[in-house]
């Protein structure tokens, strides 16, 4: 026997859950090695059962305890919900201006509903919408948008359901935030195996000033980040069920443990993947918002793969990628990629069944079109492609210097926020009580404290990827790269801190994960989760002390001048 077979042959023996020769050998002088493991739960590890002790402290008898223990898994998420909604509802139409960006995206939307393409408004138009009576100013003359239209039709919803003013335009907005904080509820305790640290990473995106302040604004960015959100939530769900599949396919040996298996890793067809289409879809449509969303779906395309080799490698193929590349791949194009286009086309319906939209008769009316290439496409295709191409020279090209641009490697130090909205009014007016005067605000300024923490946290989850090999981290860690390092590319491009509310999320699903291993690892004795707790409690409450801080400035609050001052922390905020 050559040393090749035999390593082949242990490899089968360890495939098939039998020790091997060396092991076998060391067993007359008593050595006992690891038990064996159940293959099923390496593919899909258990929930943890619900915990009594905190209710049972509490006074509450046992079988309510038990009770509320098995409701929290939704409880729990629904509560931080109910929380973060309250906190973007209350008076959500304060400022009543146009603020910041929101000069583009309501009036395009409005203007969707009208005629199902973006119209002309006049140049005093932001003055008529908040004017006593309000006037639209709007005509049917196109424009030249540089966005997709979804966004603007999420926002349009709003707007058609409560009007034409700051609450109407706001309020979808402000209802994908909430949402955004219950799925991340949700995310966070599938990812992490745990309701506290799920609820917990709520908690943290509920009282991150970026995100509620981008809530409470009619603003893309947002809108991006919920289809993101809603994907990766997607995936998630298809992961384990996928791992089910193998796991339950499995042959289970006379101990009653199952095995890994080299037919089933390396042939099981997986079948119908609806989770994985629904996150196919939902990428489509955060590219269809905002054209960052596309590195979202390269990214979450990739790890949705390379997910798959490492479920067949666990269920023992001898040979997962191969494996993966023959049965997976092209379904896995077809659930992300081609969905994904074909979401993000249909959401062009209003400009294509029209005639009225920027450059839709192109290919027909104008000599470039028609002398131009891939005549046996459909002109209305020939017509949207030169418009993307000419919206995505616009957006390499744009460089005009900005007061408020940053670049990217200040913004997790959060180092030059956005000023939306601003006024100095004096004593007696917009509700100034102070005789120095007063200052309002908005600021898309993140929760310092929750940013500054989220910087060693990024660090953790790289850690425990890097070196532990913890998926969940790799998780996170793409998360935050896809909506993050692409923006290094475009160092002379105008951007803003703003375009980081896309991955708030996985920042703050990374602080959650950092929080756990504060408290400490399973078996952890009394003394080291009681250091934990304190350590960990006093991190979260100082967080959520920082929001309550700077909760004027994000909701533009009039505020004595020498309180604003105290608040600028930085020359950069200011």
């Amino acid at each position: 026997m050559t040393s090749d077979t035999a390593t082949d042959a242990d490899r089968a023996e360890e495939t098939a859950g039998q020790p091997r020769r060396w092991q076998r050998r060391l067993r007359r002088f008593g050595y006992a090695g690891r038990p064996q493991a159940d293959a099923r739960e390496r593919l899909v590890p258990a929930f943890p059962q619900p915990g009594t002790r905190v209710w049972t402290v509490l006074g509450l008898r046992p079988a309510a305890a038990a009770r509320l223990a098995r409701w929290s898994g939704w409880g729990g998420p629904l509560l931080v919900a109910l929380f973060a909604g309250l906190l973007r509802f209350w008076n959500l139409g304060s400022p009543a201006k146009v603020i910041f960006d929101e000069t583009y995206y309501p009036k395009d939307a409005w203007s969707l509903l009208q005629y199902g393409y973006e119209g002309t408004w006049a140049k005093n138009a932001n003055d008529a919408l908040v004017a006593h009576p309000p006037e639209i100013l709007l005509s049917p003359e196109h424009s030249y948008v540089v966005h997709p239209p979804l966004g603007k039709w999420m926002i349009a919803l709003g707007e058609w359901a409560f009007g034409m003013n700051p609450f109407g335009w706001r309020f979808m907005v402000a209802l994908l935030g909430t949402l955004s904080v219950l799925l991340i509820c949700r995310i966070g305790r599938r990812l992490l195996r745990s309701t506290a640290l799920g609820c917990l990473a709520g908690v943290l995106l509920a009282v991150d000033g970026l995100h509620f302040v981008m809530s409470r604004t009619a603003l893309l960015d947002l809108i991006v980040m919920f289809w993101v959100v809603a994907a990766f939530g997607c995936l998630l769900v298809d992961r384990d069920r996928t791992r089910a599949r193998l796991a339950a396919a499995l042959p289970v040996g006379t101990d009653g443990l199952a095995r890994p298996d080299e037919t089933v890793g390396d042939r099981l067809r997986l079948g119908w993947r609806p989770w994985r289409l629904a996150a196919g879809l939902c990428l489509g449509l955060s590219a269809a918002s905002k054209w960052n969303g596309l590195y979202y779906l390269a990214a979450f395309a990739v790890l949705s793969v390379l997910w798959d080799v490492a479920s067949r490698r666990t269920a023992g193929a001898r040979h997962p990628v191969r494996a993966v590349l023959r049965r997976d791949l092209v379904p896995a194009f077809v659930a992300t990629v081609v969905v994904a286009m074909a979401a993000y086309l249909a959401t062009w319906t209003g400009w294509l069944v029209t005639k009225g939209g920027y450059y839709r008769d192109w290919a027909t009316a104008t000599p470039e079109g028609r002398a131009g290439g891939g005549q046996w496409l459909p002109d209305w295709l020939r017509s949207l492609w030169h418009y993307e191409t000419e919206v995505y020279d616009f957006h390499k090209g744009l460089s005009t210097p900005h007061t408020y641009q940053s670049n990217p490697w200040s913004w997790l130090v959060q180092g030059r926020p956005v000023s939306y909205f601003y006024e100095d009014p004096k004593m007696g007016h917009d509700g100034c009580t102070a005789a120095e005067g007063c200052a309002r605000e908005v600021l898309a300024l993140g929760t310092p404290l929750l940013w500054w923490a989220g910087c060693f946290a990024l660090l953790y989850v790289l850690y425990r990827w890097l070196f532990r090999r913890d998926w969940r981290a790799g998780a996170i860690a793409c998360g935050i790269a896809a909506g993050y390092l692409p923006w290094f590319l475009y160092q002379d491009r105008t951007i803003f801190l703003f375009y980081a509310v896309v991955f708030v999320p996985f920042l703050c699903l990374a602080l959650a994960m950092m929080t756990g291993a504060i408290l400490g690892p399973p078996g952890s004795g009394e003394r080291r989760r009681a250091v934990g707790a304190v350590g960990a409690g006093v991190l979260i409450l100082l967080i959520i002390w920082n929001f309550i801080y700077f909760y004027p400035l994000y909701t533009g609050q009039p505020i004595p001048k020498s309180a604003w001052h105290n608040r600028m922390w930085f020359d950069t905020w200011v």
